[in-house]
């Protein structure tokens, strides 16, 4: 495909929207005895506050990943005494110390004092209560990677009630949540003993603000230890940070969206089952696994085609002796109303036919000597090159062979592995600078290009890619973000839960993982009880590992509540029928449910893009006020009426969980009514996870469909009585942006515990004529 002049123009708008942009002088710039202290607003409850030895640094406006033109300092009033400067208005207030006076030094502060000069400040809330305070900052001079630079941190007073969540996906924690007391290593790592890390690094705090800190380097994040909380980061010549404020949670994530992006609403196919495989070796079986779900009547959405279609890694291309006509093969599959995704790499062997072109033009990763790396050693990885995604024109020229050589055969959307990126750019060079000060860049530049262009190539249909890393603002490319790699173990599954709640409190919601586990699958078990599920007619598959039936049904039923579900895995056969029929039965099931849901759970994503804030949540966004959900990460809510908490143990048929106080709580499976403000030991039999939903809500559930290509009906409105609620049904066409322009419709659903009646009003008229014949109030006959 030839370049167009849009595509031309969207190229130079991708180009220039990477480019830390002009932004609004500051409210004031102040001189702490050498000390230089920025203070620039986003709105009445964000503050960016910058501090460096050198004028010039301060006055650089944010980094990567900050939409700069979101600036405004309409809100706020300066003041200043002998007390410092104070910056209020209606949302908050920061303080900035003065300078302190002349003293003479001691004896130890001769040797040990820092330089610097001090610098501290406070934060008060909407309602004057101090909330935050930053006791010191650093920027001690070192070298990396040949580069004379600092490392450079701030450090935060801990009161001991303070919890501390986000800063992206860390796989450390079986179960806790609450991130105080440990040392998170915020980076992009693939290789992380417990999982892949992944740095955002947003901090949300049980005291009512939220930390971004904002440098792309390799920063170390320490929770309450010792009394302090601080940032400290590998690489810069200043310390910049953003403080938001809010009197919710929703609060904190709106000032997140308006300072690095909303979250699109992404199709709805997003939302189906998405069936992929390490990999599939032909169109013939892509095809053979796609029809088998259409004959067995198994709601599926979307089919995947992973790595090594191709016929060399670089080479672009599709291999035709294995896929001679994915043209047709796609056109298949929207007949069958599926979608498509595929894997695209970034990474180009030495002997491919590209690889001396991207060479010569320098639109590879190099070293300090400017020869392009290949592979990583240290990991016996020998595959070639990774493109420099800091380069504009080395981004355009991945998306127009990624669309002409791929994406062109009829594939609907791309699969964007290895975005930490894989190839540690650490000691080596990009375009814009050594990989040690951007490390945790690359995501947002490689998929944020991609992203740009595909909605100029086709601008109205909406973008969907899935991409293994993300940084600060990804979550506005509209890319699906899962845990990577991850084994196939319980152990992993138990990971998920606590790494996905802290993902998605870092601001990136549409989060899932590998359905199953993604790495080979051990064809023993090491399980000493008896396993749920019989494995015996799944032989082929799992081998002697006898529980692993069990394993990936309990972890497709975690997956029925998640943004994403996906199966995935490196295994023989990966779909729903390949681990027996015991396991095929109750995933069936759980599938058809998922699909009962879809109203609801797009309705969420409505709901995420107006506010910024996810629909997977950690408790202790909607029960603030019970503290004993602080560091609960073994369960969730989905939604405003969803509370889950998946089986993570081999054999386990009862869990205990804890129902929040401030509601009651109805079975999902029983509809047995049961307060809150407790622990209970609930059944979980294998065709059961504990789910359970909050007393007030309302859950439209939709009619049978095959794909979301189907237009679907509302089967049934569920209404849990116990008190008021309100239920805001969204729905739009489901693939394009006409939804941006209002072409949609949200129907607002309103019971009323006194008159035990629901009503609804706007959006769909002909929802609220059939309304009587849908409601089924739970507990009623």
């Amino acid at each position: 495909m030839r370049l167009t002049p849009h595509t031309t123009l969207a190229a130079l708008a991708s180009a220039l929207a990477f480019t830390p942009a002009a932004f609004a002088a500051p409210l004031t710039t102040l001189d702490r005895n050498g000390a230089w202290v920025s203070v620039e607003a986003y709105g009445p409850n964000i503050v960016h506050v910058t501090i460096a030895a050198d004028k010039d640094q301060v006055l650089k406006g944010p980094g990567y990943g900050i939409l700069a033109k979101a600036a405004e300092n309409g809100a706020f009033r300066h003041s200043r005494a002998a007390d410092g400067d104070t910056f209020a208005s209606s949302g908050m207030t920061l303080h900035v110390n003065p300078a302190p006076a002349p003293r003479v030094p001691s004896q130890g502060e001769k040797y040990f004092a820092p330089a610097l000069a001090s610098v501290g400040l406070q934060v008060k809330n909407a309602r004057g209560e101090q909330i935050l305070s930053m006791t010191g900052w650093e920027m001690a001079p070192h070298t990396v990677n040949g580069e004379k630079t600092y490392q450079v941190g701030a450090s935060f007073a801990a009161p001991r009630d303070e919890h501390y969540y986000g800063m992206g996906q860390n796989q450390e924690s079986l179960s806790g949540l609450d991130l105080r007391g440990r040392v998170l290593d915020c980076k992009h790592w693939y290789d992380a003993p417990a999982g892949e890390t992944v740095c955002v690094p947003f901090m949300v705090s049980s005291k009512g603000y939220g930390i971004v800190w904002d440098n792309p380097s390799a920063t170390r994040f320490v929770a309450g230890v010792h009394g302090k909380t601080a940032f400290q980061s590998n690489v810069g010549e200043r310390v910049s940070f953003f403080v938001i404020t809010g009197n919710s949670s929703d609060e904190l994530y709106s000032g997140y969206a308006r300072l690095t992006g909303k979250t699109p609403i992404p199709p709805k196919a997003a939302f189906g089952l998405i069936q992929s495989k390490a990999r599939y070796d032909s169109q013939q079986e892509v095809l053979r696994v796609a029809n088998t779900y259409r004959q067995k009547q198994y709601p599926l959405d979307v089919m995947v085609v992973d790595w090594f279609y191709w016929t060399r890694m670089g080479q672009m291309d599709i291999n035709p002796a294995e896929f001679p006509d994915p043209d047709g093969m796609n056109k298949q599959l929207h007949d069958m109303g599926m979608q498509s995704i595929i894997s695209i790499w970034p990474r180009y062997e030495t002997s491919g036919r590209y690889f001396n072109e991207l060479d010569a033009k320098g639109y590879l990763l190099k070293d300090k000597d400017g020869k392009t790396v290949d592979g990583l050693p240290f990991r016996s990885d020998r595959t070639g090159g990774l493109i420099d995604a800091t380069n504009p024109k080395a981004r355009q020229w991945f998306w127009e062979k990624s669309r002409d050589n791929i994406l062109s055969h009829g594939f609907d959307y791309p699969w964007l592995d290895e975005t930490e990126p894989d190839l540690v750019p650490d000691g080596f060079m990009y375009a814009i600078g050594s990989g040690d000060r951007f490390h945790n860049l690359f995501p947002l530049l490689h998929v944020e290009g991609f992203a740009d262009n595909m909605r100029a190539w086709k601008p109205n249909k909406r973008v969907l890619i899935l991409s293994r890393a993300a940084y600060l603002g990804s979550q506005r490319t509209g890319a699906l973000f899962w845990s990577s790699d991850i084994n196939p173990t319980w152990e992993a599954l138990a990971r998920q839960i606590p790494t996905g709640l802290n993902m998605t409190a870092s601001g990136i919601a549409l989060w899932g993982n590998d359905i199953g586990g993604w790495q080979y699958l051990p064809q023993t078990t090491s399980a000493t009880k008896a396993p749920l599920l019989d494995p015996s007619d799944a032989r082929d598959v799992v081998g002697q590992n006898h529980d692993y039936p069990e394993l990936h049904t309990r972890w497709f039923q975690y997956g029925t509540f998640l943004p994403t579900l996906r199966l995935h895995g490196d295994r023989k056969q990966a779909d729903i029928w390949s681990f027996g029929k015991a396991a095929e039965t109750i995933m069936a099931r759980y599938d058809r449910l998922r699909y009962q849901l879809i109203p609801y759970i797009y309705s969420q994503a409505k709901f995420t893009h107006d506010t910024g804030a996810p629909f997977m949540r950690p408790l202790w966004m909607d029960f603030p006020q019970d503290p004993n959900v602080a560091d609960i990460g073994t369960e969730y809510m989905f939604g405003p009426a969803f509370l889950v908490a998946p089986v993570t143990e081999q054999g386990q048929t009862e869990k205990d969980v804890y129902l929040p106080a401030g509601s009651d709580w109805y079975n999902f499976w029983t509809k047995e009514k049961l307060a809150g403000g407790r622990w209970m030991k609930v059944a979980a039999p294998i065709d059961q996870i504990p789910v359970f939903v909050k007393a007030g809500s309302i859950v439209p559930i939709g009619a049978d469909i095959q794909s979301t290509a189907t237009r679907q009906a509302i089967a049934e409105i569920q209404v849990y009585p116990g008190k008021d609620g309100e239920f805001s049904l969204y729905d739009d066409d489901g693939v394009s942006y006409d939804y941006e322009k209002g072409k949609s419709t949200t129907t607002r659903l309103r019971w009323s515990e006194g008159s035990g009646k629901l009503t609804a009003s706007g959006g769909d008229s002909g929802l609220a004529r059939s309304l009587p014949g849908l409601v089924k109030v739970i507990g009623k006959q």
